[in-house]
């Protein structure tokens, strides 16, 4: 059976283990590999640097994620360092490479701590990270903690974020990721669910089918009511009153080779025409022509 905690083990003495180079080593090894790609340099180089990886990812051991997980993440993230590090810039292998390793681990941090994807911003990863060490500093020197809203505004100065990110991230670090689909009573299987519980923005149903009931006897009123216009009243009340961008009466007039003040008239009498079909139908007056 596959022990984690002794897998973990394993590798954390492997990596102590490890030699550690001096400076010339590393630069060798590191130039053997940019240059020659020397894989025997690279394990090497790779191997000295393991404990380094441990090292940052017991910084996030916090967040809830397995630490094989982040020692594995901050790997892939060495392996990055060592593929674009360059040797002839004189900088320790070490320093360059912590940014990539706790840039990979940080990104896993982001993708599966919660389901819902957070810290798309420089600021918001900032702010994600940072946000309970500035807390408990605050509470360790004694800063202003007598409300949220003072912890908000010293946290959003610090981190140079507006006091909503704040509130924000403080109530998702506050909380964990909860099923709709879970019962509110955990005892009762035939209990409600969460999903139940949350508003719909829609009508109620009576009041869905009352207003299609009321649509549809609209459009057969309306419809009954067009069958009393002449075919070109009706080319004008389509043109002018059935399309969201209505043409002009110069434009219809042109169609039509009559005068635009013709077609006004054509189109007032038409809509005169309606209305009475619509009264007479036992409708209420309509406006949608007006």
């Amino acid at each position: 059976m596959y022990d984690p905690a002794g897998s973990r083990t394993l590798l954390a003495k492997a990596a102590m283990s490890a030699p550690l180079l001096e400076r010339t080593e590393e630069y060798e090894l590191a130039r053997r590999w940019s240059r020659d790609r020397d894989e025997a340099a690279l394990h090497e180089l790779i191997r000295s640097h393991m404990r380094l990886v441990l090292a940052l990812a017991r910084r996030f051991r916090n967040y809830g994620l397995p630490m094989a997980d982040l020692v594995q993440e901050g790997h892939v993230g060495l392996l990055e360092a060592s593929t674009r590090f360059e040797p002839e810039r004189d900088v320790r292998f070490s320093t360059y490479a912590t940014w990539w390793i706790r840039a990979a681990i940080q990104d896993y941090v982001l993708r599966n701590w919660s389901i819902v994807r957070g810290g798309t911003s420089s600021g918001q990863k900032a702010l994600f990270f940072n946000l309970r060490r500035i807390r408990a500093r605050l509470e360790r020197t004694g800063g202003p903690l007598s409300n949220s809203d003072e912890v908000h505004s010293s946290v959003a100065a610090s981190l140079g974020v507006s006091v909503e990110e704040v509130a924000r991230m403080d109530a998702r670090l506050g909380c964990a990721d909860i099923s709709l689909n879970a019962p509110l009573a955990s005892e009762d299987p035939g209990a409600a669910e969460r999903i139940d519980q949350l508003v719909a923005p829609d009508p109620l149903p009576d009041e869905q089918a009352a207003l299609q009931i009321d649509t549809e006897r609209r459009q057969r009123w309306l419809h009954s009511a067009l069958k009393q216009l002449s075919e070109r009243e009706m080319r004008i009340i389509a043109a002018r009153r059935l399309t969201d961008d209505g043409a002009t009466l110069e434009a219809l007039g042109d169609r039509l080779g009559i005068s635009k003040e013709r077609v006004r008239q054509i189109e007032n009498r038409a809509i005169e025409k309606l209305r009475t079909a619509l009264t007479q139908g036992g409708a209420a007056p309509s406006n949608a022509f007006i």
